[in-house]
């Protein structure tokens, strides 16, 4: 893009994100970078971040947020953005600033940019899946902690969708709500009575359950571990309730299933996997002069 500012970016870059890096950098830094200090201040440098895989790119301003807090002299040179997909061996970006602090910023940013990267390629292979359908990949919150918005932002980046942010956007009533309240019917009306024109979502473990959770008026209705062929039930079902809901699939998803529960017909499918398995994008940050690197760095 040949810019030192960051990328055009998705919607929505969480309100915390200078704390989440001012955080990480506490971690890593401490009292300081006392391998950095070998290096002589007046020292400048150029480096640039290869990706060694093919994956969807998410992270640039935690990646830039990084070195503005070390040293805003730190200049950085993207060449992709947020939710751009790219092959093997792909050079990111490029760098320019004071040695020392490109050095001491340069783990901290790349774990953001290889953790989001990795959420959002994740994703965009899941949604790949449902290609055709009408149904829309939702995430969960089972996210890795202090990094929820971070993550549901590369969830869109990948092209997914947010289910809630957390406990206060949207009731869902799970089988131990039900179970202190006496019945689906009982927690849905104490949910619109405790937070009136919030969302109410229903999880649900059999057709008996759904079709108590539509008299009951649910918004939304969780279809916890269904069959497929429960799924096509449920669906046909909704379909002819006087007040449909929007349903969504959920419990162990795994990719090659995905697919099939889609053409189902559900609304969504909600998959924990996109946030809680992540395995980081192989990324490596080299200075200029250096030999060509056989590992990410340490």
């Amino acid at each position: 893009m040949g810019t030192d500012a960051a990328p055009a970016l998705a919607p929505g870059l969480p309100a915390d994100l200078s704390e989440q890096v001012a955080r990480a950098l506490r971690e890593d830094v401490g009292s300081g970078d006392v391998t950095a200090q070998l290096i002589a201040e007046s020292r400048p440098a150029r480096a640039r971040v290869l990706c060694r895989e093919a994956a969807v790119i998410c992270g640039t301003a935690w990646f830039q947020e990084s070195f503005r807090q070390v040293d805003p002299r730190v200049r950085v040179r993207w060449h992709v953005g947020d939710g751009s997909r790219v092959p093997a061996n792909t050079v990111l970006c490029e760098i320019e600033g004071p040695a020392r602090a490109v050095l001491t910023g340069e783990r901290t940013a790349l774990n953001f940019l290889q953790l989001l990267s990795a959420t959002a390629s994740v994703t965009a292979r899941y949604v790949r899946a449902v290609a055709g359908t009408a149904c829309q990949v939702l995430d969960t919150r089972k996210t890795l902690p202090g990094l929820r918005s971070a993550q549901k932002y590369a969830v869109r980046c990948g092209g997914g969708r947010n289910h809630r942010m957390g406990l206060y956007d949207l009731v869902l009533i799970k089988e131990n709500h039900i179970a202190a309240l006496g019945s689906i019917g009982a927690a849905v009306r104490a949910a619109r009575q405790a937070a009136p024109g919030v969302p109410v979502e229903v999880e649900t473990e059999n057709l008996a359950e759904l079709e108590a959770a539509l008299a009951a008026g649910s918004d939304v209705i969780l279809l916890d571990e269904f069959s497929l062929a429960d799924l096509r039930r449920a669906v046909a079902i909704n379909r002819a309730a006087p007040r449909p809901a929007e349903l969504e699939a959920s419990g162990g998803v795994s990719l090659d299933a995905l697919a099939a529960i889609a053409a189902t017909g559900v609304d969504y499918v909600s998959i924990g996997s996109l946030t809680k398995h992540v395995q980081a994008i192989d990324l490596s940050l080299r200075i200029d002069g250096d030999p060509p690197a056989q590992h990410p760095s340490r």
